[in-house]
């Protein structure tokens, strides 16, 4: 058994397809298993995977229900210890990216999680690098960089496949259930494995409003006595609220900010008023 199994799911991304084929397969360490799962594409997609099937340790192209269905298809058939999802689009940094983490994975946590940069329009734009402590206020705003996350598969058996009723964050949801309410172990890795095609549903600034809500979904199912906690620790976590922090640590802008306030809640109720005279 292959310690790493690298999933690649593709739909109608030929080119896409090929840059992360090509970034996996030019690997100087091949001690790993690569599956691809196409969802019936079109374009020539189904034909380059099948001219390089002898490069795959499994492939199949079939309509499916959307990218969590197809992720879930790459995971029932994986046999690795870890998966990593590279989709079509995102592709390792460079050819001994491989080597460099099996180095590193010795089987005592259960999720591994480099760094990757984000690219648009084949210009990278930013370097995710997330904090080697996770916190659950971590996770309302940020999630663990998918194509840079070795998850080991019995996670999946233990608690549950992706959700294909969410759309756009099931792996948000895995990661936040996991290491916030079952504790499992994680470590990160001070690499930068992959590049990342910001081009992704999840990237789109028009699923916004989408993610939220599919958010709350999450937050009601798996920590539903934490939702109003959750509205104090989002504010926090508010730019607004962090200027407040910085304006609390001058105390000449405090006190004029205090002045301020108190003129503008002259006709408030006198609770407000009480509260402001504290601070």
């Amino acid at each position: 058994m292959s310690k790493i199994s690298i999933i690649t799911i593709n739909y109608n991304d030929l080119k896409g397809l090929k840059k992360t084929f090509n970034s996996i397969v030019n690997q100087s360490n091949k001690d790993f298993e690569y599956l691809v799962i196409d969802g019936g594409s079109s374009d020539g997609s189904k034909e380059f995977i099948e001219q390089n099937s002898d490069k795959l340790a499994y492939w199949i192209s079939e309509k499916d229900s959307g990218i969590y269905n197809a992720m879930n298809k790459g995971i029932k058939a994986a046999s690795g210890e870890y998966i990593l999802f590279l989709n079509s689009g995102d592709f390792l940094v460079d050819d001994t990216i491989i080597d460099r983490v099996l180095k590193i994975i010795d089987g005592k946590e259960e999720i591994y999680y480099g760094n990757l940069f984000c690219s648009q329009n084949g210009n990278r734009i930013s370097l995710w690098s997330p904090p080697d402590v996770l916190s659950f206020s971590y996770f309302l705003d940020y999630s663990l960089p998918h194509p840079a996350s070795f998850i080991k598969r019995n996670l999946f058996e233990k608690y549950f496949l992706y959700s294909e009723n969410l759309k756009i964050i099931s792996d948000w949801e895995f990661f936040i259930f996991c290491i916030c309410k079952m504790n499992v172990s994680y470590k990160h890795i001070d690499l930068i494995v992959s590049d990342f095609d910001f081009e992704g549903v999840s990237s789109l600034k028009e699923n916004e409003n989408k993610i939220s809500s599919e958010k709350e979904i999450v937050i009601k199912k798996h920590f539903p006595l934490f939702t109003e906690d959750i509205k104090v620790l989002v504010y926090g976590n508010s730019k607004r609220f962090k200027q407040f922090e910085l304006l609390n640590k001058n105390k000449f802008k405090w006190n004029l900010l205090k002045g301020f306030m108190s003129l503008l809640l002259l006709f408030k109720p006198v609770k407000i008023k009480k509260y402001i005279s504290k601070i």
